[in-house]
């Protein structure tokens, strides 16, 4: 089995390092990522300069651009053959609800699925996360049951696990995307010159977060694995907007 490793940390963090660890005696493992952390960067592609792929000491190969650059240079040019499966994470911190979003984590997983790959986004929930092995043992047991028995069409996957030793999971829930409230406001500074500066606010807190959210799974204890979709298109509306447009 290949695998595709990425995420939006960067090649040197230590939620990439994890993967790779515990994906390595299973599967023929291949890391391209951002060379520096490029959290919040969606699914934007670098159209403005070329690229420019590099290959570290560890093995692991980076790139001067986004995620989704990442993913789409390693399925389009860079690898001789099409991966089974592309593994985005581990995020140093949650993809929820509308965090997926705005994650690069999750466009990283999401690009090798509109390029017809299965897709697994994993995050370790936690504001300073440290159980990576934790989040990476939940990925090979994800990635093992997928070599045992695959999906008929491509998936991506978004999962969430809480930030404990292995041992203290409660299990794994099927879930749905929650919703946080509105985003904390900007955050007003002004640099050394005087000139104001604006720094983006935190998240806001968890809005929609019943049972069968991924908030509410992670908070009792158990890994969150949502399917994603990329249709937009909100249906219910449609009629709605046809006859606003006839009028």
């Amino acid at each position: 089995m290949r695998i595709l490793l990425s995420n939006d940390d960067g090649y040197q963090s230590a939620g990439i390092a994890a993967l790779a660890e515990a994906l390595g005696s299973i599967a023929q493992i291949t890391v391209v990522a951002p060379e520096a952390d490029r959290s919040g960067a969606s699914n934007s592609l670098t159209l403005d300069r070329p690229l420019q792929l590099r290959r570290a000491a560890s093995g692991f190969h980076y790139v001067n651009g986004t995620p989704t650059d990442c993913v789409h240079l390693a399925v389009t040019g860079m690898l001789a053959e099409l991966p089974d499966m592309v593994v985005s994470g581990v995020n140093h911190g949650a993809n929820m609800g509308d965090d997926t979003i705005y994650s690069g984590t999750v466009a990283a997983a999401t690009e090798g699925y509109l390029l017809g790959v299965p897709a697994i986004a994993v995050s370790l929930v936690g504001r300073q996360p440290e159980n990576f092995v934790t989040a990476a043992r939940v990925a090979r047991q994800l990635v093992e049951r997928f070599q045992h028995k695959g999906f008929a069409t491509p998936v991506l996957l978004n999962v969430n696990v809480p930030d404990v030793p292995f041992d203290e999971l409660r299990g794994v829930l099927t879930t749905r995307l929650g919703r946080r409230h509105r985003a904390e406001p900007v955050i007003r500074a002004t640099n050394p010159r005087g000139e104001p500066i604006y720094w983006v606010g935190p998240a806001g807190e968890a809005a929609d977060a019943g049972e069968g959210t991924d908030f509410h799974a992670v908070a009792q204890g158990f890994v969150s694995v949502t399917p994603l979709q990329i249709d937009l298109t909100h249906t219910a509306q449609i009629q709605g907007v046809a006859n606003w447009l006839a009028e």
